[in-house]
């Protein structure tokens, strides 16, 4: 009787071996879950990034807007009739003057000259009307 309790216990063992550690087992199946949890959040993120450059594309596509804002933003460009002003406060150091007068621009060269700082102007409205009414 004991022997076969014996067998018995081992041919339970061999058999619940696959189920736990086995190639398809539970421990397995739990690891492709979490991949695959892994891989979903990686795919939504690569979707709302691709989502995000489509509008982009269409906006540089069909209008001037956005042209106009990536020149404005990133290439520091201004209008023929417009005058650049520059707000700093005044515990920031003022800009650097640039180097050498720079070419390659559509519009002419960039003048070496220093820039003048203009400190920003006091805020007016609600601070300033609350101060009227005590």
């Amino acid at each position: 009787m004991r022997v076969v309790t014996l067998v018995l216990i081992a041919l339970l063992a061999l058999v619940q071996y696959p189920l736990w550690w086995g190639n398809g087992g539970w421990l397995s199946v739990h690891d492709l879950e979490q991949q695959l949890i892994d891989q979903q959040r990686k795919n939504n993120e690569s979707k709302a990034r691709n989502d995000r450059l489509a509008g982009e594309v269409e906006d540089l596509q069909t209008g001037t807007a956005a042209i106009e804002e990536r020149a404005r933003f990133e290439l520091g460009m201004v209008k023929n009739d417009e005058v650049f002003v520059q707000f700093v406060k005044p515990s920031q150091a003022a800009p650097s003057a640039p180097g050498p007068a720079v070419s390659g621009s559509t519009r002419g060269t960039v003048s070496s000259a220093p820039l003048s700082v203009v400190p920003e102007p006091p805020a007016r409205g609600r601070a300033r009307r609350e101060s009227h009414r005590h």
